[in-house]
């Protein structure tokens, strides 16, 4: 007569978990560069927003103060016509750069370094008119 052995599993197997591990290993692997990516491209695009928003201001300043073209502003004279935004305030880019210099009738440029951090997932004409 035979008795009949029920193994109970409770757990899982060295090559279980061996797949597990594997499998969210290619996951991340493929998951983490499109995240850096779409990171420095949101930067790119929140520093071109900033040089229009501060070429708007540029031009209400140069409107309100009857300046003609060729004039040159500091970022403390259009600091009045900017909402009070913690990054812009402060006159740099999100790398710390600098804005400016700002003239009249003359685009405000992007910073060689912060243009050079991200050129990979922004070129030249992304910046348009800003480069």
């Amino acid at each position: 007569m035979r008795t009949a052995l029920h193994h109970r599993r409770n757990g899982f197997t060295l090559v279980e978990i061996m797949i597990v591990v594997a499998i969210i290993a290619l996951l991340a692997a493929i998951a983490v560069p499109n995240f850096l990516r779409s990171r420095k491209r949101s930067q790119a695009t929140r520093t071109l927003e900033d040089l229009r928003v501060l070429d708007y201001a540029l031009d209400r300043w140069a409107l309100e103060m009857n300046k003609s073209s060729g004039d040159v502003a500091q970022f403390s004279d259009l600091a009045p016509y900017l909402n009070p935004c913690p990054l812009l305030y402060t006159g740099a880019d999100l790398f710390g750069q600098p804005y400016g210099p700002f003239t009249v009738d003359i685009e405000p440029n992007v910073a060689a370094f912060t243009f050079n951090a991200l050129s990979d997932v922004a070129p030249p004409a992304f910046w348009s008119p800003y480069y």
